[in-house]
């Protein structure tokens, strides 16, 4: 008999009905020579430290650090979880086969290897591998199964990661709980856990510290368009009211002469497919969802067989995967409308390399629309956000490059002996302007708008515009998509508590905003044209940075703190980064979960017990984001076979026993006073 093993009741239904598996036997399914069964996530977990030693079951700085000369598992104790795990217990003792249906990443390889050894399984284990959940993407997997031993780097990964968060933990938070926590609170410190509190932390520390600085901006309206005194590079504007104020009285008098007018012509490529974080960023944007609620939402769209796998960290597509789009477009009916200029008279897709790309996809390729209809499947609103946002993604990767034509016009206020501050005999001005020429895949997310009159590129004075982010008196949130019949979501959601938005814009900073602030159209100006034109001084001041929201803490993690909006430095960063797409989700629930951090209205600020859990640390090594991603960068060198799992093992130990030994060496008086609110 062959023993399927799936990570929840659901998908191994979905796989029995494939099989031809049909009867149901309490715990498994049975039928055409097979046994499907279940587990529900993590079945068995690392032994906890009294297990290993008697000595280690109370909390002492004398038996530091505890570190186990070979790690063992154990069932969780839950009866649900007991149950179940007898039943896979005596199928797969008897069972001639194993296949491995666990989700296809390093934390579902861990999952059922685990299980496997608790079970004492002998027999030979097959692997199946799918990024959906479609009848045809099974069929396919189980065509294409492999031997176990494919996977022994990604079950080598998982290990040393569960190892190394054990390790860590477990000391640290004795450690760091005994010294300096009065044994009045837990000072829980984890692996990313800390270093991601420490972004948090050391941002409010910086809005804390900052100090505004008043500068004033001369502009000057000629022919109903504001241009902006150019300054100095580094220069916002003049350093002193009393400067400004000569500058403005040595021109008004004097007409302004446009001294340049130079036209680009611009291209912008669609915005790329989702992986699981950018996904959860641009939900958060969208519509105030957590990370973790949209981590809920598309594993939900995920088993309900609309999109593929979620727990990805590319954006690209596998070659193999292009001749299968026609067939994606041709089921997503609600947006036929968008999907037929691509399929006309017979036209191929076109095929990007941003898009396609084997080498930028590993085991799982960008989160796309499946071939099942989705308007065969039910699902919440919330589902429909999630999925129209994917499926305007995927159709837009087939549409050409959006067309725009920018415009900047020089202008000049001219004097021969004219001196004021850095500007001699003449004060230059400066406006831009953008017009879309052809809006390509910008039709896919087409808002009603009337085109703002055109301003300088000048800073925004504190409290004079709305703040991204910031509520709107009166405005209802909507996804900026253009009403299709029968498309996801029908018309405008409702509004969603925490999520701020214009009428018919996008989110600040999100793909489809991108270049959209700045469109406006400017009058035909002409070289050498002059005339009167009216000038103003505003004061301003410069702004702190601004607090991490959900969106902007995933990206930290995802580049270890480095903010950064090119692509391809994003990309590159992945590498180092924090945490997995599928677990920081998890990580900003924990540090709620343990009062480090709360939310004021969309942002994310530290509390009081989380700022001094930060300070107390000095140790680098467990609050450094850089350097926790350089160990992240390991873990995902053992999956590729780039490094032993045995190094990183001794370099954990080593790490783990510094850090004990430099923190009991800690003869000062620091301690943790904030106590954890009472429940």
């Amino acid at each position: 008999m062959t023993v399927c093993i799936a990570e929840k009741p659901s998908v191994a239904r979905d796989i029995a009905n494939v099989l031809g598996a049909t009867m149901d036997r309490g715990g498994y399914i049975e039928g055409n020579g097979y046994q499907v069964t279940w587990t529900f996530g993590h079945l068995c977990e690392l032994k906890e430290p009294g297990e290993y030693s008697p000595l280690w079951q109370k909390w002492s700085l004398s038996q530091l650090p505890m570190i186990p000369p070979r790690f063992g598992i154990k069932l969780k104790e839950d009866q649900g979880v007991v149950r179940q795990f007898a039943v896979i217990e005596r199928l797969m003792q008897a069972a001639d086969t194993i296949i491995n249906c666990g989700d296809a990443g390093q934390e579902g390889e861990l999952i059922q290897r685990w299980v496997m050894q608790k079970a004492g399984a002998k027999c030979p284990v097959q692997r199946l591998w799918i990024s959906s959940l479609t009848e045809e993407a099974i069929r396919e997997g189980f065509q294409q199964l492999k031997d176990q031993s494919h996977y022994q780097s990604l079950y080598e990964a998982g290990l040393c990661r569960a190892i190394g968060d054990w390790t860590l933990g477990m000391n640290a938070t004795r450690l760091y709980t005994l010294k300096y926590g009065l044994n009045r609170q837990v000072l829980s410190i984890g692996r990313v856990q800390t270093p991601t509190l420490a972004l948090i932390v050391n941002r409010q520390r910086e809005i804390d510290n900052f100090r505004p600085e008043k500068y004033w901006v001369l502009t000057t309206v000629y022919r109903d368009t504001t241009f902006t005194a150019v300054m100095e590079e580094g220069d916002r504007g003049f350093r002193s009211e009393e400067l400004g104020q000569k500058a403005l009285e040595a021109i008004r008098q004097l007409p302004f002469t446009v001294t340049a007018v130079e036209k680009k012509a611009g291209r912008e490529a669609p915005p790329r497919l989702f992986d699981l974080t950018s996904l959860q960023v641009e939900c958060n944007k969208r519509f105030g969802y957590s990370a973790d609620q949209t981590l809920q939402l598309i594993q939900s769209l995920y088993e309900k067989k609309v999109t593929t796998y979620p727990r990805v960290d590319t954006t690209c597509l596998p070659d193999d995967v292009y001749p299968k789009c026609p067939q994606i477009l041709a089921a997503m009916t609600p947006y036929a409308n968008f999907i037929a200029p691509l399929t006309r008279e017979g036209k191929a897709l076109e095929k990007r390399k941003t898009v396609f790309d084997n080498s930028k996809v590993t085991d799982h390729h960008a989160i796309i629309p499946t071939p099942t209809p989705v308007t065969t499947v039910q699902l919440t609103q919330m589902e429909k956000r999630v999925y129209d946002l994917i499926a305007r993604r995927f159709i837009g990767a087939f549409y050409p490059d959006c067309r725009f034509e920018k415009t900047t016009v020089m202008g000049e206020v001219r004097q021969e002996g004219l001196h004021v501050g850095n500007f001699d005999d003449s004060i230059p001005f400066r406006v831009t302007g953008k017009r879309i020429t052809d809006p390509a895949w910008h039709v896919l997310w087409e808002k009603k708008k009337t085109t703002p009159p055109a301003t300088a590129d000048a800073a925004v004075v504190p409290g004079a515009a709305p703040v991204p982010g910031a509520a709107v008196p009166g405005a209802v949130p909507v996804p900026g998509a253009a009403p299709v019949p029968g498309a996801f979501p029908p018309g405008s959601p409702a509004p969603v508590p925490g999520a701020a938005a214009v009428p018919g814009a996008f989110p600040p900073g999100s793909p489809e905003a991108e270049g959209q602030d700045e469109e406006r159209s400017l009058p035909a100006f002409r070289k050498g044209e002059s005339g009167p034109h009216a000038p103003s001084l505003a004061e301003k001041q410069t702004t702190p940075p601004k607090p991490y929201t959900e969106a902007t803490l995933l990206r930290a993690m995802e580049t270890a703190g480095r903010m950064v909006e090119d692509d391809e430095l994003r990309d590159a960063l992945k590498e180092n980064g924090i945490g997995r797409p599928s677990t920081r989700a998890a990580i900003i629930e924990t540090l709620f979960k343990r009062n480090y951090i709360r939310r004021v209205r969309t942002s994310l600020a530290p509390t009081p017990t989380g700022t001094q859990l930060i300070d107390i640390i000095h140790e680098e090594l467990l609050k450094s984001a850089e350097l926790t991603g350089r160990w992240e960068r390991k873990l995902r060198q053992i999956e590729r076979h780039q490094y032993d799992a045995a190094t990183f093992i001794a370099e954990l130990k080593q790490m783990v026993s510094d850090i004990v030994l430099t923190v009991l060496q800690d003869s000062s008086n620091r301690h943790v006073e904030t106590q954890q609110p009472k429940k």
